[in-house]
């Protein structure tokens, strides 16, 4: 008997790795089903190709199927994400005029995201035009944690700074074309704008937002609640392709796979950069061990906390008017009870809480899961917040205050 056949949008970005491998190494198959991957060229295609039913479920920004249940897409199908796809991924990427003003400002070249932000603020006072950056959509963690980043450097999103749309592949050549003076992407595209424009890599979303969440396998609600074992399935295979994709022995396999023609179709050694951790910025090499975070630290659980935090900056930047029921929406989007049911048979441990405190640790530290205790990464903000899902009215007004 043949088996059940999905079919999955993804980007050309590292986020689509564990997609990717589960379909490379078999994994999808030892599930029960076969994978039919489309590479699709923006984000609005892939929000609304699996809005109308052309995929099973897709690789999605972790805020799109939040934004679908607020009613903010143009097709406002219910979603859900049950699975992340790993933690980490993205940096923020200036030209080199920007990078040298920033430089003579103070930046030390080390990707510390506040020496950074502070360099650039000075930058953007004394430039007499306003710089232009590019995100890769407006419901991202991008466009947020470029927002986040800002603001707490002392600098105003659109009115000290204007920010634009563009897809992933599109941002280093607009750098590159001089339409852009920064983006904050995933990888590759830093990379391939140091490698190919002469840009610099000015910080990372892991020293913005330690162990921080970014993409999602993202389906249809009616689907999911139609498809169980499928939708279980698909988390097994993300989760086991995570484990795989976290041991250091098998990063350069995965980097060459992923390098390939029908996936990101750039040089081996620029997709390895994030795999192994070694960033090119443009001025040194940085060893940042957790900046991408493929399985480790309960990368894969969807946390309802995450989902709340994308929600006070949906608020915070005048994108949905706050309400009880709209933040309920949001946290409802991510099924942890779908990940703890599907992983139980692997053995797996799973977090038993569905929100915790983001910004408040340091180091690595265990919190409760169904079978004694798992180990979480550090998970502070470069500025020293906090985010307590129990007060997020209090949160947005807080920073509300200060946009």
């Amino acid at each position: 008997m043949s088996l059940p056949h999905l079919t999955a949008g993804f980007l050309p970005l590292l986020d689509s790795a564990l997609l990717v491998l589960a379909h490379e190494l078999g994994i999808a198959e030892d599930e029960g089903f076969t994978l039919g991957l489309t590479r699709e060229s923006s984000w609005a295609n892939i929000r609304d190709r699996t809005a109308l039913g052309h995929f099973d479920m897709a690789l999605v920004l972790a805020p799109m199927p939040i934004a679908a249940n607020l009613g903010l897409t143009p097709i406002a199908t219910p979603m859900i994400a049950p699975v992340m796809t790993g933690l980490g991924n993205n940096a923020i990427t200036v030209s080199a005029e920007i990078w040298a003003a920033m430089s003579d400002a103070g930046a030390p070249g080390d990707l510390a995201a506040g020496p950074a932000g502070k360099a650039l603020a000075q930058v953007v006072r004394t430039t007499p035009r306003k710089l232009r950056f590019g995100v890769v959509h407006q419901t991202s963690s991008h466009n947020y944690e470029l927002r986040y980043w800002l603001a707490a450097s002392g600098i105003r999103p659109d009115h000290d700074i204007e920010i634009v749309v563009l897809p992933p592949p599109l941002l280093p050549e607009a750098l590159g074309a001089g339409g852009l003076d920064g983006y904050c992407v995933g990888e590759p595209w830093n990379s391939v704008g140091v490698a190919r424009f002469g840009a610099r890599i000015a910080t990372t979303k892991s020293n913005i937002w330690q162990w921080s969440p970014d993409k999602a396998m993202g389906m249809r609600a009616d689907w999911a609640k139609q498809n169980p074992e499928l939708v279980a399935a698909t988390i097994r295979a993300i989760y086991r392709a995570g484990l795989w994709c976290e041991k250091e022995e098998n990063r350069m396999e995965a980097a060459r796979i992923m390098s390939a023609p029908a996936y990101l179709n750039q040089p081996v050694e620029i997709v390895a950069r994030a795999l192994t951790g070694q960033i090119d910025g443009g001025t040194k090499i940085v060893s940042l061990s957790d900046f991408y975070v493929p399985h480790a630290g309960a990368a894969n659980f969807p946390w309802k906390s995450h989902a709340l935090w994308y929600y006070s900056q949906m608020v915070r930047w005048g994108e949905v008017q706050p309400s009880r029921a709209k933040a309920e929406a949001a946290a409802a989007t991510f099924r942890p009870d779908l990940y703890r049911e599907a992983v139980r048979s692997l053995g797996a441990a799973a977090p038993i809480d569905d929100y915790r405190r983001e910004g408040d640790k340091g180091e690595a530290h265990l919190v409760p899961s169904s079978d004694g205790t798992v180990e979480l990464g550090p998970n502070r903000f470069f500025d020293g917040g906090t985010f307590d899902p129990d007060a997020v009215d209090a949160y947005i007004s807080a920073q509300t205050g200060n946009v």
